[in-house]
């Protein structure tokens, strides 16, 4: 694998592994909280300006129905989505792809996010075995054309574990905190703060206009 290359997967990761979420072994949901929608659905873009139109250089975000069996069979999942996730930077399209459901939790929407392809090569090399694929999960909001996606904070996380003010199983190697909860007890924690303006308030956030 090219030295570009394997730069580029580490890149893409860093969206999500850069210390902006937090992340879990577990998913979110089970398949019983899991319903059809189309919520998602369609092409988007993340712009800051006030004045918001698309433009070459933003990043896209496709979100697709996933296929049942082979593509050839053309049937859709409609409780998950594809995300294929494209950006351009020097002139160079960036490609990576993530597997998100949808569910509700105490009346507000949450996303489980998990990646399915870097945007690498099919060949494994010393960069590539050390990706370890994880779950991390977001709040959506829904305005007209627009999507707020909010991280929870890893520092709020780490604070609260610290002063033992919540008890949840996880694991910490003094860099990252990895959740091992199942996805019950994610629920839960999720569903105790989800009106928290401290837990979202350093974490990832992402805006999306429909394109």
């Amino acid at each position: 694998m090219k030295r570009t290359r394997i730069l580029f997967i580490i890149g893409v990761l860093a969206l999500f592994l850069s210390g902006c979420v937090v992340y879990s072994f577990y998913p979110l949901y089970t398949e019983k909280d899991l319903f059809e929608n189309d919520i998602l659905l369609g092409d988007w873009f993340e712009d800051d300006d006030q004045d918001v139109f698309f433009d070459e250089g933003d990043d896209e975000w496709k979100f697709e129905h996933s296929f049942i069996g082979n593509k050839e069979d053309s049937i859709r999942d409609k409780k998950s989505y594809l995300l294929t996730l494209t950006s351009k930077e020097n002139e160079l399209e960036k490609e990576s792809m993530f597997k998100v459901h949808i569910i509700q939790l105490a009346g507000q929407y949450f996303l489980d996010f998990y990646i399915e392809d870097y945007g690498g090569e099919d060949e494994i090399s010393l960069a590539t075995l050390h990706l370890v694929p994880v779950h991390t999960f977001a709040k959506l909001t829904i305005y007209d054309d627009r999507l707020e996606i909010k991280w929870f904070d890893p520092g709020w996380l780490e604070n609260l574990i610290k002063e033992n003010k919540i008890r949840i199983h996880h694991e910490n190697n003094g860099d990252y905190i990895l959740l091992t909860a199942k996805p019950g007890e994610l629920q839960k924690f999720v569903t105790k703060y989800v009106n928290s303006e401290e837990a979202y308030k350093d974490g990832l956030e992402v805006v999306l206009h429909r394109k």
